[in-house]
């Protein structure tokens, strides 16, 4: 059983059945479905894409990047680069994809229920679960329950699971809130940005921007220090006014896609930190994505790294007839990997984030970006590594 319908819960089940496991998701909305705009998906997330069948779709919904960029705030002048693209799909044998979360959620869907066509249950929240020797029971808000072998909590940063295998993880308010919104190519000025992952930064504050769904449809996030803490949550709306405020001063360019943006779809989420655990399982239940390692959106790995946990999990469940011991086996060969794509997650944001144009160049000298993340982050392979 899978609590949550999300990316990671799809990829896990499509990795489960793929290995010949029944498998039923129970997830607490009434419909499927994504919020959300651009989410970008490495080789190490590929692959698993690959194997699941949809790599070449989700490639054609997608924007190949030519580089991951790096520019000054109000300058533009680029301090970094590295190549993706064709030297990411050389290095890794998969590709490099920026698209959009709903894209990637319902193709994902679709391939899944493909599959089987009566894995997924609507409106069925998790409140928690009762564990025996023999089996685990999840109960719902409703007041039914459901039955299996296996529980994997894919139940997101607020996840009853997790809290429950786990304890409660106390979550810490950053002091950053990240403004996202999306511009249709047609309503920018012919030639405006090369398909490149840009990351502009400054004092306080940082943003992001690439091409999505074809480059038909440029995504911006622009991340910066709000002392107020708000709900974190997805969907809130705040005006735009606020935003334009956030990058007064700021280069040309990010003037220019506030300016074209539709002012009643701002949205603004708080980020908050969790600290990693160390110990996600009991003898028959587990948890997978932002319920195990909850990630700032500063490396760009979040939803990699669910995808990444559910073929490791596959792959430590066929190399176990002992669900405890193959639950083991899987976290041991992912709280290391995810701890550090948390902490390298943390670190960005303060090197995003430095007080002075020379504090951000200095934290790029004698740094190769590239060859750092190409090194241990998009070279892993989750269907091949070694499970120790």
């Amino acid at each position: 059983m899978i609590a949550g319908a999300g990316l990671g819960g799809l990829a896990a089940a499509g990795c489960l059945l793929k290995a010949g496991f029944d498998v039923e998701i129970f997830e607490q909305a009434p419909q499927l479905g994504e919020v959300g705009a651009g989410i970008q998906l490495s080789a190490n997330a590929m692959h698993v894409m690959n194997h699941l069948g949809i790599g070449d779709e989700i490639s054609a919904l997608s924007v190949r990047p030519a580089e991951y960029v790096f520019r000054l705030h109000d300058s533009g002048e680029i301090i970094d680069r590295f190549e993706l693209s064709e030297e990411h799909l050389k290095l890794h044998k998969a590709p490099y994809n920026q698209v959009h979360r709903a894209d990637l959620h319902a193709t994902l869907a679709r391939a899944v229920l493909k599959l089987n066509k009566d894995l997924v249950h609507l409106n069925k929240k998790a409140t928690g679960y009762t564990e025996t020797s023999r089996e685990v029971e999840l109960h719902f808000e409703d007041g039914s329950s459901s039955r299996g072998d296996l529980l994997i909590g894919a139940d997101g940063v607020k996840s009853v699971i997790r809290d429950q295998v786990a304890g409660a993880v106390k979550t810490i308010y950053t002091g950053d809130s990240a403004w996202r919104l999306t511009v249709p190519k047609q309503k920018l000025p012919p030639n405006f940005m090369e398909e490149v992952m840009s990351v502009w930064m400054g004092p306080g504050k940082h943003s992001v921007s690439y091409w999505i769904r074809g480059g038909d449809l440029l995504n911006f996030v622009g991340a910066v220090e709000t002392p107020i803490a708000r709900e974190e949550s997805w969907t809130a709306k705040f005006p735009w006014e606020d935003l334009k405020a956030d990058f007064e001063g700021w280069h040309e360019d990010i003037q220019t896609i506030i300016n074209l943006v539709d002012k009643d779809e701002c949205y603004r989420w708080a980020l908050y930190r969790r600290p990693t655990i160390e110990n996600w399982s009991s003898k028959r239940v587990t948890i997978l994505g932002d319920a195990a390692h909850a990630t700032l959106p500063y490396l760009a790995q979040g939803a990699a790294m669910a995808v990444e946990d559910g073929a490791i999990l596959s792959r430590a469940l066929e190399q176990n007839r002992d669900i405890a011991d193959a639950l083991q086996l899987y976290q041991r060969n992912r709280t290391d990997r995810t701890a550090r794509v948390v902490n390298t997650s943390d670190a960005n944001r303060k090197r995003f984030h430095l007080d002075s144009v020379e504090q951000i160049r200095k934290s790029f000298t004698n740094r190769d970006e590239g060859a750092d993340r190409n090194g241990w982050l998009y070279s892993y392979n989750p269907l091949t590594v070694e499970l120790k």
